[in-house]
């Protein structure tokens, strides 16, 4: 048997193998997917140090939007400056996305907690308009963790709206790090980004339509 023979059957035995090795797998997840049949509203959490929470948030918007979905974002912190995202939705996709900017930028920025606290709460208010409203399939509250960290806003009655007075089908994120264990506990799906390098370490400020 000649050498390129030999190599050509070994070929076709390890591509059946994968065949059916991808064969077993499908099996498998289809056998999963069977038990999934459930729909709900959730409640997703985006955290953690490294960068993107902000990002996915509004990758899900887009999706609605995509879709004709109805939806709406509230900024609780990110008020003081322009973004693509908000340029782009109130541009062009004002009818599907509502989005409100109540914040006034960071804290450290505006060194004054009460007038912090009465932007949270005013935010706070619109967001829950927002969620009532069974038109809107997805709501985004960006930011809302870091209000939450500095106690801007009670977590108890946050989870405690989301949990008594949001529609069942409505979803509603909820960005920024330091999320609080209890939310953590109560949300459906939490994922925590992880930083492992960042160019702000090395002196490079945020760039345009990567930051913002």
């Amino acid at each position: 048997m000649s050498e390129e023979t030999v190599n050509e059957s070994t070929a076709e035995k390890d591509e059946a193998r994968h065949a059916m090795k991808m064969a077993k797998k499908k099996t498998a997840r289809d056998k999963i997917m069977a038990t999934k049949t459930d729909e709900k509203g959730l409640v997703i959490v985006h955290t953690g140090k490294g960068k993107g929470k902000s990002t996915a948030g509004f990758g899900m918007i887009f999706r609605h939007i995509a879709h004709g979905m109805p939806s709406a974002v509230v900024q609780f912190i990110k008020g003081a400056m322009h973004t693509g995202e908000r340029d782009l939705i109130e541009k062009h996709f004002g009818d599907l996305c509502q989005f409100h900017t109540l914040g006034e930028g960071f804290t450290w920025e505006t060194q004054d907690r009460a007038r912090d606290v009465a932007m949270a709460e005013k935010a706070w208010e619109k967001a829950k308009e927002l969620i009532r409203d069974e038109r809107n399939s997805m709501v985004l509250l960006d930011e809302i963790n870091i209000a939450l960290r500095y106690d801007y806003l009670d977590v108890a009655e946050v989870i405690r709206f989301l949990k008594e007075e949001k529609p069942p089908m409505t979803h509603v994120v909820l960005t920024g790090r330091n999320a609080k264990e209890d939310l953590i506990e109560f949300a459906d799906l939490v994922t925590e980004m992880e930083l492992i390098k960042h160019p702000f370490r090395s002196g490079i400020k945020g760039q345009k339509g990567v930051e913002f």
